[in-house]
């Protein structure tokens, strides 16, 4: 959409800025953001502070145990989320969470989706959290958008066929970087 436009037509406003959260990530924000991300057995935590007015998202892949290194753990995802929500303004007891993903996609596997789903809860429980709604388990892949200073949340569930492709798709290992080869620079 032109900006032009924007500011000049009435009715017509700005779409805020997307912020892509990936496995292994989180974000923080106090601006008109929209935080998205795509989750099948993986779980997001979406939480904000609404007299701060400042939200975030995270996105991981397993439940993890203290000591498992890195963010795709929900241990330490979880708790750099609410520590960086806190470094930003937010208080700890207004603090709302919201908790989607943990889906089941392949029958005869272990249920890495509940394992994740139990976690976040017994998360959320032990650390006094608000909880105040979002969708986990089943066995639909989702996308999930966030609002993270109004708290609005959108899921739209996958259709079963797309779920089960981008579980394919997360079960492929990462290809190996490419070989050099008897490269040729040119000057």
């Amino acid at each position: 959409m032109n900006s032009d436009l924007a500011q000049h037509e009435p009715g017509w406003a700005a779409e805020p800025r997307k912020v892509h959260v990936i496995q292994g990530e989180f974000h923080v924000s106090n601006e008109d953001v929209v935080m998205t991300t795509i989750l099948g057995s993986c779980v997001a935590a979406c939480i904000r502070d609404p007299v701060a007015r400042v939200g975030g998202m995270n996105h991981f892949l397993l439940p993890g145990a203290t000591g498992d290194e890195g963010l795709r753990y929900g241990v330490q995802s979880m708790e750099l989320l609410v520590n960086a929500l806190l470094r930003k303004g937010a208080r700890r007891d207004r603090l709302e969470v919201k908790l989607f993903g943990g889906a089941h996609l392949f029958d005869g596997l272990s249920d890495v989706g509940a394992q994740n789903s139990n976690f976040a809860e017994a998360f959320v429980r032990d650390e006094s959290l608000n909880y105040v709604g979002g969708s986990l388990r089943g066995d639909r892949a989702r996308r999930i958008q966030y609002w993270p200073i109004s708290g609005r949340a959108r899921q739209i569930l996958l259709a079963p066929t797309e779920s089960r492709v981008f579980a394919v798709e997360q079960r492929r290992p990462a290809p190996a970087p490419a070989q050099d080869a008897g490269a040729l620079e040119l000057f």
